[in-house]
């Protein structure tokens, strides 16, 4: 008798191993996690690449334009305080560059003609 308890028990603890792993693949499933981690990881090397362009590209030719040469790193001191305007405007450029290529994309990729609120 005492077997059966013990047979009964390493089934009942296999239905719940088996159990938690069907939930876990529900869970992956209806909250499309691959897909955001994909996206995730995408997001990372679009960045990369919108960087290296506002960097190497178009920063430079803002520089041409801000007289003083090395603007990224220019400051304005007050009082005590040092403020980067250089580094809040470059950084300022990257995400709008950013934000107009991830909008692009959606527009494009999912190929809506005006973008509504949900």
């Amino acid at each position: 008798m005492a077997e059966q308890d013990v047979t009964k028990e390493k089934e009942a603890e296999k239905k719940v191993k088996v159990s938690l792993i069907n939930e876990f693949k529900d869970f992956l499933k209806e909250y499309k996690v691959i897909g955001l981690a994909v996206g995730f990881i995408m997001g990372g090397a679009a960045t990369e690449l919108v960087k290296s362009l506002v960097d190497n590209l178009i920063m430079p030719l803002v520089g041409v334009l801000i007289p003083g040469g090395d603007w990224e790193k220019a400051t304005l001191s007050i009082w005590k305080f040092n403020i980067g305007w250089g580094a809040l405007l470059s950084s300022t450029i990257n995400f709008l560059i950013i934000a107009w290529v991830v909008f692009l994309v959606a527009k494009f990729m999912f190929k809506e003609e005006k973008v509504t609120k949900k």
